[in-house]
């Protein structure tokens, strides 16, 4: 199947436009679960260009992104799963010319530079580029069953979307040598104790978790997260003169009158 082509402009997201995503929006948060079971949801050329038509959609209509891949049901006995990394038949063939190009690398800087924060919810593997996907989120909860790591070494290969900086700016440079050297695969304890997630749910309960996480932003005032988020990311160098800029947009807002009348108001009470 072969997804149809996005139009930049639609709004909503339209599901049957994905071949290898299943998506969900609401007024406050875009769900996309990675959906290529057969391959462990082995991120493929057309997943990278279906993300980015979700990217391009968050970028002119601003929501929380929430990520994740297939849930293990007990019913069933599955397992589940995030994503098993790139897709190796896809890589072996890969050139000079296409790691230049930044294929995953490009997709996941996009990601990470969304206006509102993504929550990646993590169950069973997320190895390789399914990683490097996760570490470009803003928050990740994990369940028990996560397996995180990067084993590209083992394949002649190295971590090249975003391991080899983004990961040592999360867990540490121990750790993550650990990790990109000497192929260490993480559980989902190890992942909580590095800080490289936040929260440890049961996997029933790991997609409330992301929802309760993406409701409790959306309560926020959305051009205040925003604007704190640009400049969380933002160089040292670029410290305090860009925070000063920006609350100074903020300051003029009308939901900063509004929010901070309606906390005196309530405080009167």
């Amino acid at each position: 199947m072969t997804p149809a082509v996005m139009d930049d402009a639609a709004h909503p997201l339209d599901p049957a436009a994905f071949a290898t995503l299943l998506v969900t929006e609401n007024d406050g948060c875009v769900a996309v679960a990675l959906n290529r079971p057969a391959v462990r949801n082995a991120i493929d050329a057309q997943m990278v260009a279906e993300l980015h038509a979700v990217c391009t959609h968050l970028e002119s209509t601003p929501k929380v992104l929430i990520l994740s891949g297939i849930l293990g049901e007990e019913k069933t006995g599955t397992k589940g799963i995030f994503a098993s990394g790139a897709d190796i038949a896809e890589l072996r063939e890969r050139r000079r010319d296409d790691a230049l190009a930044g294929i995953n690398s490009g997709l996941f800087d996009r990601i990470a530079k969304l206006p509102m924060p993504v929550i990646a919810a993590l169950d069973g593997y997320a190895l390789g580029g399914g990683a490097e996907l996760a570490y470009a989120a803003d928050f990740r909860i994990g369940t028990a069953a996560l397996r995180m790591g990067q084993p590209e070494a083992s394949l002649g290969i190295m971590a090249a979307a975003g391991a080899t900086w983004r990961l040592k700016e999360l867990v540490g440079e121990p750790m993550a040598k650990q990790m990109l050297l000497a192929g260490k695969i993480l559980t989902g304890e190890d992942c909580l104790s590095a800080g490289l997630i936040t929260e440890l749910v049961e996997a029933s309960e790991l997609m409330a978790a992301a929802r309760a996480l993406a409701d409790r932003i959306a309560r926020l005032d959305p051009l205040a997260v925003q604007t704190t988020k640009r400049v969380f990311h933002m160089p040292r160098e670029s410290h305090p003169e860009a925070d000063n800029q920006a609350q100074a947009e903020l300051f003029e807002s009308p939901a900063k009158f509004e929010r901070m009348q309606a906390f005196l108001d309530k405080r009167k009470k």
